[in-house]
């Protein structure tokens, strides 16, 4: 079964919104709340939970605890995962602190650096290793995920090193494409891409409203 990632990238803002409702107290959901609340037509709510299977009850909508349920195991984050930050900056430094990794499942297990002035320290309890221990951390400790923030240069070493030792998933936040083979997972995140693109829609709009007089 093939599915479109925008599908896959909403069902994470469902839970998102799901975990908020549960707080409120509320036992049932309607698509059309969901909708109301993430700004997407119910039906592509409707259509983006039945790729996985009949979740809603007729004339109560969705239940929310088991909502919640369903799509985590659909993403798997019944599983816990070890990740390990291969470059302590200052984009590094934000993801380990980041606090919601432990609520999805995921386990900082391990970072590493090669700046000898962060050799040795911690952080979040999780002491920064040499990078030339990475492929021995990441083996003995079973680390699914590697997060890369280091210099473009050095991304493809990177990724090739943690490949070896055995991860199975790369989140790359280096301004480069990265190769890797079929059976390894790899989400490339490129901050000026995504600014370029911000930028783009904003001349986009800027000329629409002189092309109608408005500006």
């Amino acid at each position: 079964m093939i599915i479109c990632k925008p599908t896959i990238d909403r069902l994470f803002l469902y839970i998102c919104i799901l975990l908020q409702i549960q707080e409120e107290k509320q036992e049932f959901v309607s698509s059309e709340e969901l909708g109301d609340r993430l700004g997407v037509t119910p039906q592509t709510i409707r259509k983006d939970l039945t790729v996985f299977g009949q979740f809603g009850k007729k004339g109560k909508g969705y239940c929310v605890g088991e909502l919640i349920w369903n799509i985590e195991e659909v993403l798997g984050l019944h599983c816990r995962r070890k990740i390990a930050v291969i470059g302590a900056s200052h984009l590094g430094w934000a993801l380990m602190n980041y606090c919601n990794f432990t609520s999805m499942g995921f386990d900082l297990a391990a970072i590493f650096d090669v700046a000898q002035n962060k050799i040795g320290s911690s952080i979040n309890g999780i002491i920064v290793s040499h990078i030339d221990q990475m492929e021995e951390v990441i083996r003995e400790k079973n680390i699914d995920i590697g997060i890369i923030t280091v210099l473009e240069f050095d991304a493809q070493e990177v990724a090739d090193k943690l490949i070896a030792a055995g991860v199975r998933g790369i989140w790359n936040f280096a301004p480069c494409q990265i190769k890797v083979p079929s059976t390894v997972q790899i989400k490339n995140e490129n901050l000026s891409v995504g600014l370029s693109s911000l930028s783009f829609h904003l001349a986009r709009q800027t000329l629409a409203g002189k092309e109608v007089g408005v500006l």
